[in-house]
């Protein structure tokens, strides 16, 4: 089970509606989520409160929702990642985060809300496997 009672998610996506919509689903379902229309507002927010969990559309104007993956990871390692989007030339994209070392899980819109909350799920219990790793105590075998 994931650690945080309450994991935190940062929704960003430039379509006002789209972001309000994932934040209403994801509040529903308990988790703690605020939505970003810019991805340099979702950036200067985590300087005061980092997220567990970036949601982000991959098209976006000034960042992209890689380079703002990419920043926000730099910045925060233990943040799990999740993009979206509607084109499917953005697996492209993500082949050059591969070269980098970072494999990025993407979901093509529209999304249903169960396959999101199904993915959100297997990136806590990934995040609940790195804590446990990072504290030493490594899994019992």
């Amino acid at each position: 089970m994931y650690s945080n009672p309450t994991p935190r998610l940062f929704v960003v996506d430039d379509e006002p509606n789209i972001a309000a919509t994932l934040v209403t689903i994801l509040r529903m379902n308990g988790y703690s989520a605020r939505f970003f229309t810019r991805p340099t507002e979702a950036l200067a927010a985590a300087r005061h409160d980092s997220p567990d969990v970036l949601i982000s559309d991959v098209n976006m104007p000034v960042l992209t929702g890689i380079e703002l993956a990419l920043l926000m990871k730099a910045q925060y390692p233990d943040l799990k990642i999740l993009l979206l989007s509607g084109q499917m030339a953005s697996r492209d994209l993500l082949e050059h985060t591969l070269t980098r070392g970072y494999d990025f899980p993407l979901l093509m819109k529209p999304v249903h809300p169960s396959e999101l909350l199904l993915r959100l799920g297997k990136l806590m219990v990934m995040h609940s496997l790195d804590i446990v790793r990072s504290r030493g105590q490594g899994l019992p075998g």
